[in-house]
């Protein structure tokens, strides 16, 4: 089994299992948080069948595979004989830089749950489409069934988060879960819509009344003032009370300080979140446009894209829309049409074959295997999509072209934009694609380009 015979070599060339703190992954990576990154053996990873790239980001160490990841993810924990997630760091390990941990925190709480996002988003865009084609009456009870398929998961998205917060802050997955529990009780959210109250008391203190179904941060931070809460408790229970009383005083005590606490706070810093990218649209949306779209490519290949994510959910949650996921679709295009445009600069059939391979990925929405595969391999090609990216994604942010759903960035998504954009989303997906491809076709020779089978060094990446 070819994921078997990878994993013994990748395990072996990070420093073996006992260098191994921690394995996760997203969509398309492997991700390791080490004890000792002096052991990685960079150039030989780079070599293996199944790897398409590899680099160092923040304290985490990320093996680029591809879509095909889950398999590598699963033969690596059984190769390790682990569960989930490694042994607790150790004490007096280095401590991460505040950027590292929460890169950690966001790759980590959203790469698990991107399936259900993905695919629940995926339906939305196409009720949202047959809805606009009149194909499906709004009023109808199959839509009714449809939308509640589709929108179940974001409506109860803080239920998801917290179980997969709950691992990455090493507390009770179903003591998180009762954490998103209490912030999502219809006593809470039905205060919320009717509106006529803004606070409950509760011994005194106020808790303000915020409908968090949809929300991001704020179950995220309660979760890991639960982690803190449950140690506490923990570490002054007498051991024969410990089975039924701390998780009765950890819930009594962390609920109440999520909703008066890191529930409201994280409203805040989402909605500040949210609110700076509307500052940017608003001095321009040519601003907004070059900035989010020029960076996202270099945001892919160092792994941080992620970070996006949180506040495209707030923006979905507090005004129903979001424009920052629309260019970020003009973003895979214009990487496909870079991809392709290799295609006519290849040397020989495998590299044709890799190549179109990338390139249909990236078409798809999966960005890796064109990203590490090909692009970065040749500065120019590289280049030429990150400006594809920016001319399509300005073009988008002043049509005010915006998505009522989470969707995955791929070609299959068009169908979201059935409506009043769908003309610009036509016309933003040309731009991309033939920008980028006609950028890379005229300014790269034959004689420039890598062997896409060779891996990529350090000085060759940007």
């Amino acid at each position: 089994m070819r994921e078997k015979d990878t994993i013994s070599k990748i395990i072996e060339y990070v420093g073996g299992n006992s260098n191994i703190k921690k394995v996760w992954h997203c969509m398309t990576r492997l991700r390791f948080d080490l004890y000792d990154q002096s052991l990685i053996k960079r150039e030989q990873i780079k070599q293996l069948d199944g790897v398409i790239g590899e680099q160092l980001q923040s304290d985490q160490y990320q093996i680029i595979i591809g879509t095909h990841v889950q398999k590598f993810y699963t033969a690596i924990i059984d190769e390790l004989g682990i569960d989930e997630d490694k042994s607790e760091a150790q004490e007096g390990d280095k401590k991460k830089g505040v950027f590292g941990r929460l890169l950690d925190v966001v790759s980590g709480v959203f790469g698990p749950i991107v399936p259900a996002i993905a695919g629940a988003g995926m339906i939305k865009g196409i009720l949202a489409g047959l809805i606009a084609l009149n194909i499906l009456s709004k009023e109808s009870e199959t839509v009714t069934i449809l939308d509640l398929v589709a929108s179940g998961v974001f409506y109860f998205l803080p239920f998801f988060l917290a179980a997969s917060a709950a691992k990455i802050f090493k507390t009770n997955q179903y003591l998180a879960i009762a954490i998103a529990g209490g912030l999502m009780y219809p006593t809470l959210l039905d205060a919320a819509k009717l509106g006529e109250i803004s606070q409950f008391q509760f011994i005194g203190l106020p808790i303000p009344v915020i409908n968090y179904s949809g929300t991001v941060i704020p179950v995220i931070l309660s979760v890991w003032a639960l982690s803190h809460i449950h140690k506490w408790v923990d570490r002054f229970m007498p051991n024969v009370l410990r089975t039924v009383f701390t998780p009765t005083l950890a819930l009594f005590i962390a609920i109440p300080f999520s909703l008066i606490v890191t529930g409201p706070l994280g409203g805040y810093v989402g909605k500040a979140l949210a609110y700076v990218i509307e500052l940017l649209f608003d001095i321009s949306p040519i601003v907004a446009g070059v900035v989010m779209g020029g960076a996202r490519p270099i945001e892919i290949v160092f792994g941080v894209h992620h970070a996006i994510t949180p506040i495209a959910l707030q923006n979905f949650a507090d005004k129903g829309y979001d424009m920052l996921m629309p260019m970020m679709f003009m973003t895979n295009m214009a990487i496909a049409g870079a991809t392709f445009a290799m295609f006519f600069k290849a040397k020989n059939k495998m590299e044709k074959s890799i190549i179109i391979s990338a390139t249909i990925s990236a078409l798809l929405g999966i960005t890796e295997p064109a990203l590490f595969g090909v692009l970065i391999k040749n500065k120019k090609a590289f280049i030429a999509c990150t400006i594809g990216s920016a001319i399509a994604a300005t073009f988008f942010a002043a049509a005010g072209v915006r998505i009522y759903g989470y969707i995955l960035s791929s070609i299959v998504s068009l169908v979201a934009y059935v409506g009043p954009y769908f003309p610009y989303a036509i016309a933003g997906i040309i731009i991309a694609i033939g920008s980028a491809f006609l950028i890379a076709y005229f300014t790269i020779k034959k004689a420039d380009t890598n062997d896409v089978n060779e891996p990529v060094s350090d000085t060759q990446k940007l």
